[in-house]
């Protein structure tokens, strides 16, 4: 389906452009995510510290719709793989994300384990969500963070 891969391809860009708006940390990734409807709008949008030093992306463009029936049609893009373990909230985002029902994700980039070993993508395909990656995209989120990977392989 080309024309989807065109748009998945697009809202991914537009969520790696996001990220670069997260506060610099030494310990967390800059991340950005995008909730788009089924029929191609976006719902809402977040950032990594957009609010909260702790704030993760998804948590955060999750948090803007709490009650919208759309969410189980829609697709959340995120520059980097949905966390799987975290110490600073209850909730991870894959936990939020099967928690609202978003049965799509998009990624650019595995989250490499400098900080834990995510296991994101495979909880969200085990549990039957569909999830697509655009590594040639990895490039761009790795230079957002490119502060991080000093002396790291990935």
């Amino acid at each position: 389906m080309p024309d989807r891969a065109a748009a998945d391809r697009r809202w991914l860009e537009e969520a790696i452009e996001l990220s670069k708006q997260c506060p610099p940390s030494k310990t967390a990734f800059s991340v950005g995510a995008i909730i788009v409807s089924a029929d191609g709008e976006s719902i809402a949008t977040g950032y990594s510290r957009e609010g909260d030093p702790h704030d993760h992306a998804e948590e955060t463009a999750l948090a803007k719709v709490p009650d919208d029936s759309r969410l189980a049609s829609s697709t959340i893009y995120s520059s980097l793989e949905p966390c799987s373990k975290r110490s600073s909230h209850p909730l991870t985002c894959t936990q939020l994300i099967l928690a609202a029902g978003i049965r799509r994700v998009v990624l650019a980039w595995r989250e490499p384990d400098i900080f834990v070993d995510c296991e994101g993508a495979e909880l969200l395909r085990a549990a039957g969500h569909e999830v697509i990656e655009i590594p040639d995209l990895a490039a761009a989120v790795r230079a957002v963070n490119a502060h991080l990977l000093e002396g790291s392989p990935d």
